[in-house]
Protein backbone atom coordinates (compact mmCIF):
# COMPACT_ATOMS: atom_id res chain seq x y z
CA UNK A 1 0.00 0.00 0.00
CA UNK A 2 1.42 3.36 -1.05
CA UNK A 3 1.40 5.90 1.74
CA UNK A 4 2.19 8.50 -0.93
CA UNK A 5 -1.14 7.82 -2.63
CA UNK A 6 -3.14 8.07 0.59
CA UNK A 7 -1.92 11.61 1.27
CA UNK A 8 -1.30 12.86 -2.25
CA UNK A 9 -3.35 15.94 -3.09
CA UNK A 10 -5.11 16.88 -6.30
CA UNK A 11 -4.47 20.33 -7.76
CA UNK A 12 -7.31 22.81 -8.02
CA UNK A 13 -6.39 23.45 -11.65
CA UNK A 14 -6.84 19.76 -12.44
CA UNK A 15 -10.29 19.80 -10.84
CA UNK A 16 -11.43 22.76 -12.91
CA UNK A 17 -10.03 21.38 -16.21
CA UNK A 18 -11.63 18.00 -15.49
CA UNK A 19 -15.07 19.59 -15.10
CA UNK A 20 -14.63 21.45 -18.42
CA UNK A 21 -13.66 18.35 -20.38
CA UNK A 22 -16.95 17.91 -22.23
CA UNK A 23 -18.78 16.06 -19.47
CA UNK A 24 -19.68 19.07 -17.35
CA UNK A 25 -23.03 20.11 -15.97
CA UNK A 26 -25.22 22.87 -17.40
CA UNK A 27 -24.37 26.34 -16.00
CA UNK A 28 -27.83 27.81 -15.39
CA UNK A 29 -27.82 29.27 -11.85
CA UNK A 30 -27.36 32.95 -10.98
CA UNK A 31 -26.93 34.59 -7.55
CA UNK A 32 -30.69 34.80 -6.85
CA UNK A 33 -31.22 31.12 -7.72
CA UNK A 34 -28.23 30.08 -5.61
CA UNK A 35 -29.41 32.15 -2.64
CA UNK A 36 -32.90 30.64 -3.00
CA UNK A 37 -31.37 27.16 -3.06
CA UNK A 38 -29.55 27.96 0.17
CA UNK A 39 -32.69 29.28 1.86
CA UNK A 40 -34.54 26.26 0.49
CA UNK A 41 -32.04 23.90 2.08
CA UNK A 42 -31.90 25.65 5.46
CA UNK A 43 -35.47 26.62 6.40
CA UNK A 44 -37.53 23.51 7.04
CA UNK A 45 -38.23 21.29 10.00
CA UNK A 46 -35.82 23.31 12.16
CA UNK A 47 -37.82 26.53 12.22
CA UNK A 48 -41.19 24.78 12.61
CA UNK A 49 -40.22 22.19 15.24
CA UNK A 50 -36.64 22.40 16.53
CA UNK A 51 -36.94 25.94 17.91
CA UNK A 52 -39.66 24.79 20.30
CA UNK A 53 -37.77 21.74 21.57
CA UNK A 54 -34.58 23.70 22.20
CA UNK A 55 -36.40 26.57 23.94
CA UNK A 56 -38.47 24.31 26.20
CA UNK A 57 -35.79 21.77 27.13
CA UNK A 58 -32.40 23.45 26.80
CA UNK A 59 -32.26 27.25 26.76
CA UNK A 60 -35.59 29.00 27.45
CA UNK A 61 -35.86 32.49 25.85
CA UNK A 62 -32.05 32.47 25.60
CA UNK A 63 -32.62 30.27 22.56
CA UNK A 64 -32.32 33.56 20.64
CA UNK A 65 -28.66 33.71 21.67
CA UNK A 66 -28.27 30.00 20.87
CA UNK A 67 -29.21 30.76 17.28
CA UNK A 68 -26.66 33.59 17.25
CA UNK A 69 -23.84 31.26 18.44
CA UNK A 70 -24.83 28.45 16.04
CA UNK A 71 -25.21 30.98 13.25
CA UNK A 72 -21.73 32.40 13.99
CA UNK A 73 -20.16 28.95 13.71
CA UNK A 74 -21.97 28.35 10.44
CA UNK A 75 -21.12 31.83 9.14
CA UNK A 76 -17.40 31.20 9.66
CA UNK A 77 -17.75 27.85 7.88
CA UNK A 78 -19.71 29.63 5.13
CA UNK A 79 -16.88 32.12 4.60
CA UNK A 80 -14.45 29.22 4.23
CA UNK A 81 -16.81 27.38 1.86
CA UNK A 82 -17.14 30.57 -0.19
CA UNK A 83 -13.35 30.92 -0.54
CA UNK A 84 -12.98 27.35 -1.74
CA UNK A 85 -16.03 27.47 -3.99
CA UNK A 86 -14.65 30.54 -5.79
CA UNK A 87 -11.24 28.83 -6.17
CA UNK A 88 -12.62 25.55 -7.53
CA UNK A 89 -16.11 26.02 -9.01
CA UNK A 90 -16.73 22.30 -9.56
CA UNK A 91 -19.13 19.71 -8.19
CA UNK A 92 -18.04 18.02 -4.99
CA UNK A 93 -18.07 20.65 -2.24
CA UNK A 94 -16.02 19.74 0.85
CA UNK A 95 -14.85 16.50 -0.78
CA UNK A 96 -12.84 18.42 -3.39
CA UNK A 97 -11.62 20.94 -0.82
CA UNK A 98 -10.19 18.12 1.29
CA UNK A 99 -8.64 16.46 -1.79
CA UNK A 100 -6.82 19.70 -2.61
CA UNK A 101 -5.32 20.11 0.87
CA UNK A 102 -5.46 16.97 3.01
CA UNK A 103 -5.03 14.18 0.47
CA UNK A 104 -7.03 11.30 -0.98
CA UNK A 105 -7.75 9.37 2.22
CA UNK A 106 -9.20 12.38 4.02
CA UNK A 107 -11.11 13.33 0.85
CA UNK A 108 -12.75 9.91 0.84
CA UNK A 109 -13.58 10.21 4.54
CA UNK A 110 -15.23 13.59 4.06
CA UNK A 111 -17.04 12.42 0.92
CA UNK A 112 -18.41 9.42 2.79
CA UNK A 113 -19.28 11.69 5.71
CA UNK A 114 -21.27 13.99 3.41
CA UNK A 115 -23.61 11.08 2.64
CA UNK A 116 -24.80 11.53 6.22
CA UNK A 117 -25.62 15.15 5.52
CA UNK A 118 -27.38 14.65 2.20
CA UNK A 119 -28.78 11.11 1.78
CA UNK A 120 -29.51 10.31 5.43
CA UNK A 121 -30.82 13.81 6.14
CA UNK A 122 -33.02 13.54 3.03
CA UNK A 123 -34.56 10.36 4.40
CA UNK A 124 -35.24 12.10 7.69
CA UNK A 125 -36.75 15.10 5.92
CA UNK A 126 -38.98 12.92 3.69
CA UNK A 127 -40.23 11.14 6.78
CA UNK A 128 -41.04 14.51 8.38
CA UNK A 129 -42.79 15.67 5.20
CA UNK A 130 -45.05 12.61 5.41
CA UNK A 131 -46.12 13.52 8.95
CA UNK A 132 -46.99 17.10 8.03
CA UNK A 133 -48.81 15.95 4.88
CA UNK A 134 -50.91 13.51 6.90
CA UNK A 135 -51.62 16.30 9.39
CA UNK A 136 -52.78 18.57 6.54
CA UNK A 137 -55.11 15.86 5.23
CA UNK A 138 -56.58 15.55 8.71
CA UNK A 139 -57.22 19.30 8.84
CA UNK A 140 -59.04 18.95 5.51
CA UNK A 141 -61.16 16.10 6.97
CA UNK A 142 -59.51 13.52 4.69
CA UNK A 143 -59.05 10.36 6.76
CA UNK A 144 -57.08 8.14 4.37
CA UNK A 145 -54.13 7.60 6.73
CA UNK A 146 -55.96 7.74 10.05
CA UNK A 147 -56.80 4.52 11.96
CA UNK A 148 -59.49 2.75 9.96
CA UNK A 149 -58.64 4.60 6.74
CA UNK A 150 -57.93 2.53 3.64
CA UNK A 151 -54.25 3.64 3.69
CA UNK A 152 -53.79 3.54 7.47
CA UNK A 153 -51.14 0.79 7.30
CA UNK A 154 -49.08 2.82 4.82
CA UNK A 155 -48.54 5.82 7.09
CA UNK A 156 -45.31 4.88 8.90
CA UNK A 157 -42.21 2.67 8.92
CA UNK A 158 -42.68 -1.05 9.75
CA UNK A 159 -40.46 -0.89 12.83
CA UNK A 160 -38.98 1.66 15.20
CA UNK A 161 -36.28 1.93 17.85
CA UNK A 162 -36.09 3.46 21.32
CA UNK A 163 -33.32 3.05 23.92
CA UNK A 164 -35.84 1.59 26.35
CA UNK A 165 -37.51 -0.96 24.04
CA UNK A 166 -34.86 -1.51 21.36
CA UNK A 167 -36.28 -2.50 17.96
CA UNK A 168 -40.00 -3.24 17.82
CA UNK A 169 -42.67 -3.74 15.15
CA UNK A 170 -45.13 -0.92 14.47
CA UNK A 171 -47.69 -2.98 12.47
CA UNK A 172 -47.32 -0.64 9.49
CA UNK A 173 -46.17 -1.73 6.03
CA UNK A 174 -44.20 1.34 4.92
CA UNK A 175 -44.50 5.13 4.77
CA UNK A 176 -46.25 5.71 1.44
CA UNK A 177 -46.32 9.56 1.42
CA UNK A 178 -42.55 9.60 2.00
CA UNK A 179 -42.03 7.36 -1.04
CA UNK A 180 -44.32 9.44 -3.24
CA UNK A 181 -42.70 12.80 -2.43
CA UNK A 182 -39.22 11.31 -2.89
CA UNK A 183 -40.10 9.96 -6.35
CA UNK A 184 -41.65 13.29 -7.39
CA UNK A 185 -38.53 15.21 -6.28
CA UNK A 186 -36.30 12.66 -8.04
CA UNK A 187 -38.18 13.15 -11.32
CA UNK A 188 -37.83 16.94 -11.04
CA UNK A 189 -34.08 16.63 -10.38
CA UNK A 190 -33.51 14.29 -13.32
CA UNK A 191 -35.39 16.64 -15.63
CA UNK A 192 -32.95 19.51 -15.13
CA UNK A 193 -31.36 22.00 -12.76
CA UNK A 194 -33.32 24.97 -14.16
CA UNK A 195 -36.61 23.20 -13.49
CA UNK A 196 -35.38 22.17 -10.03
CA UNK A 197 -34.38 25.74 -9.21
CA UNK A 198 -37.76 27.07 -10.41
CA UNK A 199 -39.66 24.55 -8.27
CA UNK A 200 -37.46 25.39 -5.29
CA UNK A 201 -38.05 29.12 -5.79
CA UNK A 202 -41.81 28.59 -5.56
CA UNK A 203 -41.44 26.55 -2.35
CA UNK A 204 -39.07 29.13 -0.85
CA UNK A 205 -41.51 31.96 -1.63
CA UNK A 206 -44.33 30.09 0.10
CA UNK A 207 -42.42 29.15 3.24
CA UNK A 208 -40.70 32.53 3.67
CA UNK A 209 -44.14 34.16 3.37
CA UNK A 210 -45.43 31.85 6.11
CA UNK A 211 -42.39 32.56 8.32
CA UNK A 212 -42.96 36.32 7.90
CA UNK A 213 -46.63 35.76 8.72
CA UNK A 214 -45.60 33.98 11.94
CA UNK A 215 -43.31 36.87 12.88
CA UNK A 216 -45.65 39.79 12.13
CA UNK A 217 -48.89 38.10 13.20
CA UNK A 218 -47.29 36.91 16.43
CA UNK A 219 -45.72 40.24 17.46
CA UNK A 220 -48.99 41.64 18.83
CA UNK A 221 -49.35 38.62 21.12
CA UNK A 222 -45.87 38.98 22.62
CA UNK A 223 -45.73 39.47 26.39
CA UNK A 224 -42.29 40.98 27.25
CA UNK A 225 -42.48 39.49 30.74
CA UNK A 226 -42.08 36.04 29.15
CA UNK A 227 -38.55 37.15 28.19
CA UNK A 228 -37.55 39.24 31.19
CA UNK A 229 -38.86 37.10 34.07
CA UNK A 230 -36.53 34.18 33.30
CA UNK A 231 -34.47 34.85 30.17
CA UNK A 232 -31.87 32.09 30.70
CA UNK A 233 -33.48 29.56 33.10
CA UNK A 234 -30.80 26.95 32.39
CA UNK A 235 -27.89 29.41 32.36
CA UNK A 236 -25.57 30.42 29.54
CA UNK A 237 -23.36 27.32 29.57
CA UNK A 238 -24.10 23.76 28.63
CA UNK A 239 -20.83 22.74 26.99
CA UNK A 240 -20.08 19.08 27.51
CA UNK A 241 -17.35 16.59 26.68
CA UNK A 242 -18.98 13.55 25.07
CA UNK A 243 -22.16 14.35 26.99
CA UNK A 244 -20.45 15.00 30.36
CA UNK A 245 -20.74 18.63 31.60
CA UNK A 246 -17.44 20.53 31.64
CA UNK A 247 -16.20 22.09 34.91
CA UNK A 248 -19.12 20.77 36.92
CA UNK A 249 -21.71 22.67 34.92
CA UNK A 250 -24.99 21.47 33.46
CA UNK A 251 -25.73 19.77 30.16
CA UNK A 252 -28.42 22.42 29.59
CA UNK A 253 -28.02 26.10 28.83
CA UNK A 254 -27.58 28.57 26.01
CA UNK A 255 -24.51 26.79 24.55
CA UNK A 256 -26.25 23.41 24.77
CA UNK A 257 -29.10 25.02 22.85
CA UNK A 258 -26.62 26.12 20.17
CA UNK A 259 -25.47 22.51 19.71
CA UNK A 260 -29.11 21.42 19.65
CA UNK A 261 -30.20 23.85 16.94
CA UNK A 262 -27.21 23.30 14.62
CA UNK A 263 -29.43 20.90 12.63
CA UNK A 264 -31.60 23.90 11.74
CA UNK A 265 -28.68 25.43 9.79
CA UNK A 266 -27.73 22.36 7.81
CA UNK A 267 -27.96 22.92 4.09
CA UNK A 268 -26.26 26.26 3.32
CA UNK A 269 -23.20 24.32 2.16
CA UNK A 270 -25.39 22.53 -0.38
CA UNK A 271 -25.01 25.68 -2.48
CA UNK A 272 -21.33 24.83 -2.97
CA UNK A 273 -22.29 21.47 -4.54
CA UNK A 274 -23.93 23.49 -7.35
CA UNK A 275 -20.64 25.22 -8.21
CA UNK A 276 -20.40 23.55 -11.59
CA UNK A 277 -23.88 24.80 -12.50
CA UNK A 278 -23.32 28.45 -11.51
CA UNK A 279 -23.16 30.97 -14.35
CA UNK A 280 -20.43 33.07 -12.70
CA UNK A 281 -19.24 30.90 -9.79
CA UNK A 282 -16.44 33.19 -8.55
CA UNK A 283 -18.97 35.96 -7.92
CA UNK A 284 -22.27 34.12 -7.41
CA UNK A 285 -21.27 31.31 -5.05
CA UNK A 286 -20.12 33.54 -2.16
CA UNK A 287 -23.32 35.58 -2.57
CA UNK A 288 -25.48 32.44 -2.49
CA UNK A 289 -23.70 30.80 0.45
CA UNK A 290 -23.35 33.81 2.74
CA UNK A 291 -26.58 35.52 1.69
CA UNK A 292 -28.77 32.49 2.38
CA UNK A 293 -27.17 31.92 5.78
CA UNK A 294 -27.59 35.55 6.89
CA UNK A 295 -31.24 35.62 5.78
CA UNK A 296 -32.06 32.40 7.61
CA UNK A 297 -30.22 33.40 10.80
CA UNK A 298 -32.24 36.62 11.05
CA UNK A 299 -35.50 34.71 10.46
CA UNK A 300 -34.58 32.10 13.08
CA UNK A 301 -33.83 34.72 15.72
CA UNK A 302 -37.07 36.57 14.95
CA UNK A 303 -39.19 33.39 15.14
CA UNK A 304 -37.49 32.35 18.40
CA UNK A 305 -38.17 35.79 19.88
CA UNK A 306 -41.83 35.75 18.88
CA UNK A 307 -42.42 32.17 20.06
CA UNK A 308 -40.83 32.65 23.50
CA UNK A 309 -42.61 36.01 23.82
CA UNK A 310 -46.04 34.59 22.98
CA UNK A 311 -45.85 31.59 25.33
CA UNK A 312 -43.83 31.00 28.54
CA UNK A 313 -41.04 28.59 27.65
CA UNK A 314 -42.40 25.94 30.05
CA UNK A 315 -45.70 25.85 28.14
CA UNK A 316 -44.25 25.45 24.63
CA UNK A 317 -45.56 22.39 22.78
CA UNK A 318 -42.38 20.72 21.54
CA UNK A 319 -44.17 18.77 18.78
CA UNK A 320 -45.95 21.70 17.11
CA UNK A 321 -44.62 24.81 18.87
CA UNK A 322 -45.69 27.55 16.46
CA UNK A 323 -49.15 26.24 15.64
CA UNK A 324 -49.85 25.54 19.32
CA UNK A 325 -48.62 29.01 20.34
CA UNK A 326 -51.18 30.65 18.06
CA UNK A 327 -53.85 28.30 19.37
CA UNK A 328 -53.02 29.31 22.97
CA UNK A 329 -53.51 33.00 22.16
CA UNK A 330 -56.83 32.36 20.38
CA UNK A 331 -55.64 32.33 16.73
CA UNK A 332 -56.27 28.66 15.97
CA UNK A 333 -56.84 29.21 12.23
CA UNK A 334 -53.12 30.00 11.92
CA UNK A 335 -52.43 26.28 12.38
CA UNK A 336 -53.46 25.57 8.77
CA UNK A 337 -51.20 28.33 7.45
CA UNK A 338 -48.25 27.04 9.49
CA UNK A 339 -48.84 23.47 8.27
CA UNK A 340 -48.83 24.61 4.64
CA UNK A 341 -45.62 26.56 5.26
CA UNK A 342 -44.02 23.54 6.91
CA UNK A 343 -44.87 21.30 3.95
CA UNK A 344 -43.45 23.85 1.49
CA UNK A 345 -40.36 24.30 3.65
CA UNK A 346 -39.63 20.62 4.01
CA UNK A 347 -40.25 20.00 0.29
CA UNK A 348 -37.60 22.54 -0.71
CA UNK A 349 -35.14 21.11 1.84
CA UNK A 350 -35.66 17.65 0.36
CA UNK A 351 -35.16 18.96 -3.17
CA UNK A 352 -31.88 20.76 -2.42
CA UNK A 353 -30.47 17.93 -0.28
CA UNK A 354 -31.25 15.34 -2.96
CA UNK A 355 -29.72 17.67 -5.56
CA UNK A 356 -26.46 17.78 -3.62
CA UNK A 357 -25.88 14.05 -3.09
CA UNK A 358 -25.48 13.01 -6.78
CA UNK A 359 -22.93 15.79 -7.28
CA UNK A 360 -20.80 14.39 -4.47
CA UNK A 361 -21.01 10.99 -6.17
CA UNK A 362 -20.04 12.64 -9.48
CA UNK A 363 -16.89 14.22 -8.03
CA UNK A 364 -15.79 10.96 -6.39
CA UNK A 365 -16.42 8.98 -9.59
CA UNK A 366 -14.31 11.40 -11.64
CA UNK A 367 -11.41 10.55 -9.35
CA UNK A 368 -12.00 6.81 -9.74
CA UNK A 369 -13.11 6.28 -6.13
CA UNK A 370 -16.57 5.16 -7.29
CA UNK A 371 -17.55 3.35 -10.54
CA UNK A 372 -17.10 5.99 -13.25
CA UNK A 373 -19.57 4.79 -15.90
CA UNK A 374 -22.49 4.89 -13.48
CA UNK A 375 -21.89 7.77 -11.10
CA UNK A 376 -20.48 10.22 -13.67
CA UNK A 377 -23.13 9.56 -16.32
CA UNK A 378 -24.57 12.90 -17.50
CA UNK A 379 -27.88 12.90 -19.39
CA UNK A 380 -27.20 14.05 -22.99
CA UNK A 381 -30.23 16.37 -23.10
CA UNK A 382 -30.89 17.50 -19.55
CA UNK A 383 -27.22 17.68 -18.47
CA UNK A 384 -27.88 16.18 -15.04
CA UNK A 385 -26.19 13.21 -13.29
CA UNK A 386 -29.33 11.20 -13.87
CA UNK A 387 -28.24 7.68 -12.89
CA UNK A 388 -26.87 8.71 -9.50
CA UNK A 389 -29.93 10.95 -9.00
CA UNK A 390 -32.25 7.97 -9.52
CA UNK A 391 -30.11 5.86 -7.18
CA UNK A 392 -30.23 8.61 -4.55
CA UNK A 393 -34.02 8.69 -4.91
CA UNK A 394 -34.30 4.95 -4.25
CA UNK A 395 -31.94 5.14 -1.24
CA UNK A 396 -33.84 8.08 0.26
CA UNK A 397 -37.23 6.48 -0.38
CA UNK A 398 -36.13 3.20 1.21
CA UNK A 399 -34.70 4.95 4.25
CA UNK A 400 -37.67 7.26 4.73
CA UNK A 401 -40.28 4.52 4.37
CA UNK A 402 -38.62 1.58 6.15
CA UNK A 403 -35.97 2.66 8.67
CA UNK A 404 -36.21 3.92 12.26
CA UNK A 405 -34.83 7.33 11.41
CA UNK A 406 -34.43 8.55 14.97
CA UNK A 407 -31.13 6.61 14.98
CA UNK A 408 -29.83 8.01 11.70
CA UNK A 409 -31.06 11.59 12.16
CA UNK A 410 -28.64 12.20 15.05
CA UNK A 411 -25.76 11.32 12.73
CA UNK A 412 -26.55 14.27 10.49
CA UNK A 413 -25.52 16.99 12.94
CA UNK A 414 -22.20 15.45 13.99
CA UNK A 415 -21.34 14.50 10.41
CA UNK A 416 -21.96 18.00 9.14
CA UNK A 417 -20.03 19.68 11.96
CA UNK A 418 -17.15 17.34 11.10
CA UNK A 419 -17.30 18.54 7.48
CA UNK A 420 -17.43 22.20 8.57
CA UNK A 421 -14.36 21.79 10.79
CA UNK A 422 -12.38 20.16 7.97
CA UNK A 423 -13.29 22.90 5.48
CA UNK A 424 -12.13 25.60 7.92
CA UNK A 425 -8.88 23.65 8.49
CA UNK A 426 -8.42 23.22 4.72
CA UNK A 427 -8.55 26.99 4.17
CA UNK A 428 -5.73 27.42 6.71
CA UNK A 429 -3.64 24.71 5.04
CA UNK A 430 -4.10 26.06 1.52
CA UNK A 431 -3.13 29.58 2.66
CA UNK A 432 0.22 28.07 3.75
CA UNK A 433 0.96 25.64 0.89
CA UNK A 434 -0.33 27.89 -1.94
CA UNK A 435 -0.26 31.51 -0.70
CA UNK A 436 0.18 33.05 -4.15
CA UNK A 437 -2.96 31.60 -5.74
CA UNK A 438 -5.52 34.13 -6.98
CA UNK A 439 -8.51 34.03 -4.62
CA UNK A 440 -11.64 35.70 -6.11
CA UNK A 441 -13.13 35.62 -2.62
CA UNK A 442 -11.06 35.59 0.57
CA UNK A 443 -12.26 34.52 3.99
CA UNK A 444 -11.68 37.69 6.06
CA UNK A 445 -9.56 37.62 9.19
CA UNK A 446 -7.52 34.54 8.27
CA UNK A 447 -5.93 32.70 9.99
CA UNK A 448 -7.88 33.69 13.13
CA UNK A 449 -11.40 33.33 11.65
CA UNK A 450 -10.94 29.83 10.14
CA UNK A 451 -9.19 28.69 13.34
CA UNK A 452 -12.14 29.97 15.38
CA UNK A 453 -14.44 28.04 13.06
CA UNK A 454 -12.56 24.82 13.78
CA UNK A 455 -12.75 25.41 17.54
CA UNK A 456 -16.47 26.27 17.50
CA UNK A 457 -17.41 23.25 15.37
CA UNK A 458 -15.34 20.86 17.52
CA UNK A 459 -16.85 22.34 20.71
CA UNK A 460 -20.36 21.79 19.36
CA UNK A 461 -19.46 18.25 18.29
CA UNK A 462 -18.16 17.46 21.78
CA UNK A 463 -21.44 18.76 23.22
CA UNK A 464 -23.41 16.04 21.42
CA UNK A 465 -24.16 12.76 23.27
CA UNK A 466 -21.40 10.14 23.19
CA UNK A 467 -23.51 7.61 21.25
CA UNK A 468 -23.41 9.97 18.26
CA UNK A 469 -19.62 9.68 18.22
CA UNK A 470 -19.83 5.88 18.28
CA UNK A 471 -22.28 5.86 15.36
CA UNK A 472 -20.03 8.26 13.41
CA UNK A 473 -17.00 5.99 13.99
CA UNK A 474 -18.95 2.93 12.82
CA UNK A 475 -20.17 4.79 9.72
CA UNK A 476 -16.66 5.98 8.84
CA UNK A 477 -15.33 2.43 9.43
CA UNK A 478 -17.74 1.08 6.82
CA UNK A 479 -16.64 3.81 4.43
CA UNK A 480 -12.95 3.01 4.92
CA UNK A 481 -13.63 -0.65 4.16
CA UNK A 482 -15.25 0.34 0.85
CA UNK A 483 -12.35 2.64 0.03
CA UNK A 484 -9.67 0.01 0.56
CA UNK A 485 -11.67 -2.65 -1.31
CA UNK A 486 -12.54 -0.49 -4.34
CA UNK A 487 -11.50 3.16 -4.26
CA UNK A 488 -7.82 2.68 -3.44
CA UNK A 489 -7.32 0.28 -6.34
CA UNK A 490 -9.22 2.38 -8.92
CA UNK A 491 -8.01 5.83 -7.90
CA UNK A 492 -6.76 7.92 -10.81
CA UNK A 493 -4.15 9.50 -8.57
CA UNK A 494 -3.12 5.98 -7.54
CA UNK A 495 -2.59 5.01 -11.15
CA UNK A 496 -0.57 8.17 -11.78
CA UNK A 497 1.57 7.39 -8.72
CA UNK A 498 2.22 3.86 -9.98
CA UNK A 499 3.09 5.06 -13.46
Amino acid sequence: MSQNQLFRTKSLDAMVSQSEGGHGLKRALGPISLTALGVGAIIGTGIFVLVGKAAANQAGPAIMLSFVVAGLACLIAALCYAEFASLAPVAGSAYNYAYATLGELMAWIIGWDLILEYAVASSTVAHGWSKYFQKLLGQLQIDWFKPGGFLSQFSDAPFDFTPEKGFFATNFFFDLPAVVITMIVTAILVRGVSESAFTNAIMVAVKVSVVLFVIFAGIKYVVPANWTNDFAPYGYGGLTLFGTPILGGSDKGMMAGAAGVIFAYLGFDAVSTQAEEAKNPQRDLPIGIIGSLVICTLLYIAVAAVLTGMVPYKEIDVNAPIASAFEKVGFASAQFIVTVGAIAGITSVLLVMMMGQPRIFLAMARDGLLPYNFFSSIHPTWKTPWKSTVLTGFIVAAGASLLPLNILADLTSIGTLFAFALVCASVLILRVVDPGRNRPFKCPGAPAVPALGVLLCVALMLSLPSENWMRLIIWLGIGLAIYFVYGYHHSKIGHDTTN
